[in-house]
């Protein structure tokens, strides 16, 4: 699959049963995206990027640093999931572990693109 649209604006995510861990919710059922509901019917792919960066890489020792790149630590790292539609589109969103505020200390999601399929 190649690149269709590049998005990345934030989404609502419905997850059915709630996550059982806040900062590893997993894909999504359904997503909103602009006020339109997208339900999920089959998870093409999962992977997971928990490198530190900048200023973050620099604050933990190196074995401290490989293993939470590994496992991924508080507040740090992306959760992307690659996702069909009940309608047939696939998207890639993903889940930002980063708190944006005080307020906002959970993360967030973002539809990242809409992929076109080979064939």
């Amino acid at each position: 699959m190649k690149p269709l649209h590049f998005i990345n604006e934030p989404i609502e995510a419905v997850h059915n049963p709630p996550p059982r861990f806040e900062k590893k919710p997993g894909p999504p059922a359904a997503f909103i995206w602009r006020g339109e509901r997208f339900n999920v019917v089959e998870v093409l792919s999962e992977w997971h990027d928990y490198r530190r960066r900048g200023r973050m890489a620099r604050n933990m020792q190196p074995a401290h640093a490989q293993a939470a790149e590994a496992r991924g630590s508080w507040g740090v790292g992306q959760d992307y999931f690659q996702v069909r539609t009940d309608g047939g589109r696939v998207f890639e969103l993903y889940y930002d572990r980063a708190p944006a505020d005080s307020d906002h200390r959970k993360g967030g999601w973002f539809l990242y693109r809409e992929m076109e399929e080979q064939g």
